[in-house]
């Protein structure tokens, strides 16, 4: 079998069905889809079993306790029978060539086949949206591309090939935040082969309830634990110095731009914002001078700005004011 969807559900009754039918559109030869019911209270899982009924022979749905996204994800991953993986998050959709299309795509030197993607919100006609990366079809490793490290880390943004989790033992981590970023920088440092497709494949729903749009400013602080663990992994790896600027850039990109974003917007005054910053200096004392600081867009180099003078409010303002 060529392809796995891997579809974690919780709680999500209401995009559950729309997500099943974008795959549905697909042409699904050679491919399963995955439904992993992570201990859902809502209908999401009898709306799994549903579906299963109707398409025996391509759907399989897994029951379990609640253990979070991660955890759903990794047992989609052991159970799957596909050579690749594609994640989707329950509440998105796919294109209908996306299948295809990767299944085009797939080449044994391969073992990572990234896309575009489209960011929906809801209630506007979706518009495509870049991974971070330009198109490459010619097959690279990270250590040839090292840029690759800073594009979005979103698991559904590429295709995964299963034997990248199995031999290097990775998995996503279970009930946390940011563990597509914990898992991916990982995954891309070890993968053979690498391409970016031009085509937008994926539909990114953005909604009020989501994870990363919650109110608990607190678990932002989970972003520490994340580079902490990533930065860890790069020294045990003997990579640290090889990615040394990629992986500040990162820290800066992630912690002291994002987060202080996601924190100002709700509370200027949180104590997390002083953290970051302490963070970022400690782990990375040169982090001005970093090259990748000068390649980004405008409004995040004013932002940071603001963040480097403790400007806060005028932060929360700038982001409030931009949407």
């Amino acid at each position: 079998m060529k392809i796995s969807v891997v579809i974690p559900v919780y709680n999500v009754e209401q995009f559950l069905p729309g997500c099943l039918e974008s795959v549905l559109k697909n042409d699904t030869t050679d491919c399963e889809l995955l439904l992993i019911d992570d201990g859902a209270t809502d209908r999401s899982g009898a709306i799994c079993d549903e579906y299963a009924e109707r398409y025996p022979n391509l759907i399989r749905v897994i029951h379990q306790p609640n253990g979070g996204l991660g955890a759903a994800r990794n047992t989609g991953i052991e159970a799957a029978r596909g050579e690749w993986l594609l994640f989707v998050d329950s509440d998105d959709k796919i294109h209908p060539q996306t299948l295809s299309k990767l299944r085009t795509a797939c080449d044994p030197a391969l073992d990572v086949i990234g896309f575009q993607f489209f960011a929906d919100n809801g209630v506007d006609t979706p518009k495509p949206e870049s991974s971070g990366f330009a198109a490459e079809a010619t097959p690279f490793s990270l250590k040839e591309r090292k840029e690759y490290l800073l594009s979005l880390p979103s698991a559904w943004l590429r295709l995964w090939r299963k034997s990248l989790f199995t031999a290097s033992e990775i998995r996503y981590p279970p009930k946390v935040w940011y563990e597509d970023i914990r898992t991916t920088t990982k995954l891309l440092a070890l993968a053979r082969g690498i391409v970016v497709l031009p085509d937008p494949l994926y539909y990114y729903l953005s909604r009020p309830g989501s994870i990363m749009n919650s109110a608990k400013l607190d678990r932002n602080k989970e972003i520490l634990w994340a580079m902490d663990d990533i930065l860890n992994w790069f020294r045990d790896k003997q990579l640290f110095e090889t990615y040394r600027a990629e992986l500040c850039a990162l820290t800066v990109q992630h912690v002291l731009l994002a987060g202080s974003v996601r924190v100002a917007r709700s509370d200027p005054k949180h104590a997390l914002l002083e953290e970051f910053c302490s963070y970022t200096d400690k782990a990375f004392p040169d982090w001005s001078s970093n090259s990748y600081l000068a390649q980004m867009p405008k409004l995040k180099r004013l932002a940071l700005g603001l963040v480097r003078r403790r400007q806060y409010r005028l932060l929360s303002l700038l982001f409030r004011l931009k949407g």
